[in-house]
């Protein structure tokens, strides 16, 4: 495993904390009873896309969720430079998924799978709730 986490910058944290996020929601939605691809694929967009990150992060904010560490890896993560354009979406929301992208990698790098189940559990009921509809 990697030792020294908290050396890396945020976007290598996001790039791994984006397929951690994609890996678990995907395994989440085939538990539904989910199946076909078409369908994974829409249902998946409402928990990990740019958007839903930054709804998502929002909720994470007014609910004091996240640590004072796993801030500033948010922070790290947001206020990195991407040299990649956002897709479907402003770059402001584009920086606020990165952030939640990084917290998420962090955790996984730092083998924290009961905190990262956590954070990820509680994207799901927000998102499953419709608290980030709209």
């Amino acid at each position: 495993m990697i030792t020294d986490v908290k050396g890396f910058n945020g976007l290598s944290l996001a790039f791994i904390g984006d397929a951690v996020d994609e890996l678990k929601i995907r395994t989440y939605l085939l538990s539904t009873g989910l199946t076909k691809v078409n369908d994974l694929q829409k249902r998946s967009k409402e928990f990990v896309a740019a958007k839903a990150h930054a709804k998502l992060y929002f909720l994470l904010e007014e609910e004091h969720i996240l640590t004072e560490e796993e801030t500033e890896i948010y922070k790290r993560g947001r206020n990195s430079h991407p040299h990649t354009k956002a897709k479907n979406t402003d770059f402001a929301t584009y920086q606020i998924s990165t952030g939640v992208e990084a917290v998420l990698g962090y955790l996984y790098l730092k083998n924290d799978q009961k905190r990262l189940d956590q954070i990820i559990n509680w994207m799901i009921e927000k998102v499953e709730s419709g608290q980030t509809r709209g």
